[in-house]
């Protein structure tokens, strides 16, 4: 087990936590939150439960449209945790209630991108955002990879009939966890916003 996971399993507030990490440069910031094995973030999953994360917090209103925003994650498999997800806002005036997103890291030349579309879902108990694998972006900046589907091959097999519900940990930092099938697993992953 890591130092966090007797930090968090000895905090009650999630509150405390977010301080700690918002108390960080951004550098030190991704170091932490990479560092947080797979127990931890199920605490902090748990701690989080009524916390409400919103679109804003994943790119700031004030972030033009199609401009990337990256997250830095990390995830609770054995191997190969480390990744990105990389957010935007879909050009002026479509689709102002969404986010587009793909997947970013040593895995994308055999995984695909996996793009998302992202929405708020207030009241929602799993989470208060969702990550949605089962929509696929109608554009993307110019520097993502091209758009691809996830309806067959690995692709399908990795992001395919998947949501991840997110809970907020600190103004940069929100916990996910994904559901496949519309059935929880015990996957989990962190996230922590570039200063933009």
């Amino acid at each position: 087990m890591t130092r966090w996971f007797e930090k968090v399993r000895r905090t009650s507030r999630i509150e405390e936590i977010g301080e700690m990490l918002d108390a960080l440069p951004h550098g030190e910031r991704v170091k932490e939150v990479r560092s947080m094995c797979g127990a931890t973030q199920a605490l902090l999953w748990e701690m989080a439960e009524r916390t409400e994360v919103t679109l804003d917090d994943l790119v700031p209103p004030d972030v033009p449209s199609l401009t990337p925003v990256i997250h830095y994650g990390k995830n609770s498999l054995p191997l190969l945790s480390s990744f990105e997800k990389r957010f935007c806002r879909p050009a002026q005036q479509r689709d102002p209630d969404v986010l587009y997103g793909y997947n970013e890291g040593v895995t994308r030349p055999l995984v695909g991108p996996g793009y998302f579309m992202v929405r708020a879902t207030p009241g929602n108990t799993k989470g208060s955002v969702v990550i949605d694998y089962y929509m696929t972006p109608s554009e993307k900046p110019v520097s993502w990879p091209e758009i691809s589907t996830k309806d067959s091959g690995i692709p399908a097999v990795v992001y395919g009939f998947m949501h991840d519900y997110l809970r907020k940990v600190s103004s940069h930092v929100t916990i996910g966890r994904a559901f496949k099938h519309h059935k929880v697993t015990s996957n989990y992953f962190l996230l922590c916003r570039e200063d933009v």
